[in-house]
């Protein structure tokens, strides 16, 4: 029998929860910040807060989304399809990795992957709030790329999911099972150059003689 999933309610003082969470998770982490520290910041009951959240995942999560879709706004803003897939694409990747090797990025995903059971939403709004917005933004540069016979691409969903995995080769694994703690400004900038250098090696177009 299939449980009934917790439901986030609207109301007058609703911004004003968010912005009182979004400082205490921001402080304090997610299992650090305490309901009562996030009610105290948002200036309201922890009654009135739970009438809004009745779970404080869901108040993450909603925290998440929307430093999500700021971070895919902001990166689809940086893209400028006129320039050489290399430079954009490096722009992109460089984007993509400062927000997942982020201390919220890597909570985002545990608790996604964490709570996939009882809350199968979580990972589907995180993802359609951000992943899915910046993803169709590659894939429109890459049709434009193709169109001016700088790559070839007949799959672009696919090369696009293609280029983000190669962003994740080494340190994500890495830092997801507690191998390394943190990354580098170098390290990122080796798995960016790889990635970028790997995939033009697949879909570029080769150079004339």
């Amino acid at each position: 029998m299939a449980t009934a999933q917790p439901q986030i309610r609207k109301g007058r003082k609703f911004d004003q929860v968010v912005a009182g969470a979004r400082e205490i998770f921001l402080r304090d982490g997610f299992e650090g910040a305490s309901v009562d520290d996030i009610a105290r910041a948002a200036g309201v009951s922890k009654a009135t807060l739970y009438s809004y959240f009745p779970d404080k995942r869901l108040l993450f999560m909603e925290i998440a989304t929307r430093q999500c879709e700021e971070q895919a706004r902001i990166s689809i803003e940086r893209i400028d399809s006129a320039r050489p897939p290399r430079e954009v694409l490096t722009c992109v990747a460089q984007q993509f990795l400062g927000f997942i090797y982020s201390d919220m990025g890597q909570r985002i995903f545990r608790i996604c992957v964490a709570e996939a059971d009882r809350f199968p939403m979580l990972g589907q709004e995180f993802y359609h709030s951000g992943p899915m917005i910046l993803r169709a933004a590659v894939v429109d540069f890459l049709k434009k790329a193709v169109k001016r016979g700088e790559l070839q691409i007949d799959d672009f969903n696919l090369a696009a999911d293609q280029f983000a995995e190669l962003c994740k080769a080494d340190l994500w694994p890495k830092l997801i099972f507690g191998i390394i703690t943190s990354v580098t400004e170098d390290e990122i900038n080796r798995v960016v150059d790889g990635a970028v250098t790997t995939f033009l090696a697949r879909y570029g177009v080769p150079a004339k003689s």
